[in-house]
């Protein structure tokens, strides 16, 4: 029980900080916006192509937004000494772990949802066929990544070049998460039968119980670095 306080004790605690300011969203969603813009004026899919190309397309913006909303994740602890303050406090380290994933699952939902929308109007294709798959593989895939994102988001928060270090130590851990998800994301959004992407459901499930579990095992030596 006193995990689970702690869990959405910092899990509402990043909401409130959020709806005050509300930067880190915005900007999540903006960057998403202006990534698949640019991308409408060189590729101008359609049809057939549009299935080649938008889930590739889809999970690269939703790599690099989520790189905005991990680096933002740690920002105002650092700034105001709160990752010593966390490290000190009475606390399971890993219910803190998963108190900040619930709360970037949240924000990167929340741009995911924004930039899925400006692709089915600029791109002139329409996920509802597939809505249930889709959904389901986005989220087995966005929770994989950011379990990734925000342990990597806190050890790079320690660092000097915070910005540049967290895409580094993040995008070759998380290769499997994108060769499973646009795998999985292709066939779903092809009208395939689920058994024919099952193996990149697999692999993002797969994914997801090994570095949830790790990072919540270790968060605690995070912590005390």
């Amino acid at each position: 029980m006193h995990s689970l306080t702690v869990i959405w004790a910092v899990f509402a605690k990043d909401l409130r900080v959020e709806w005050r300011n509300r930067e880190t969203v915005a900007l999540m969603i903006v960057f998403g916006w202006l990534v698949i813009f640019l991308f409408n004026f060189t590729l101008e899919p359609a049809g057939e192509e549009s299935l080649r190309v938008l889930p590739v397309l889809l999970w690269v913006t939703f790599a690099f937004v989520g790189i905005l909303g991990f680096n933002r994740s740690f920002a105002a602890e650092r700034e105001n000494s709160g990752l010593e303050g966390m490290a000190l406090a009475p606390a399971d380290a890993g219910a803190i772990y998963l108190g900040k994933v619930l709360a970037n699952l949240v924000f990167l939902g929340v741009a995911e949802v924004a930039v899925v929308f400006a692709a089915s109007v600029w791109y002139n294709f329409s996920f509802l066929p597939s809505l249930p798959w889709f959904a389901t593989i986005v989220f087995l895939g966005t929770l994989g990544y950011v379990a990734v994102g925000t342990i990597f988001g806190a050890i790079a928060a320690n660092t000097r070049m915070r910005e540049v270090m967290l895409p580094v130590l993040q995008f070759p851990v998380s290769v499997p998460i994108f060769i499973g998800a646009v795998e999985a994301t292709t066939g779903a959004m092809r009208g395939l039968a689920p058994v024919e992407f099952q193996q990149g459901i697999r692999l993002l499930l797969a994914f997801d119980a090994v570095f949830l579990i790790l990072s919540y095992l270790l968060f605690e030596y995070v912590m005390e670095g």
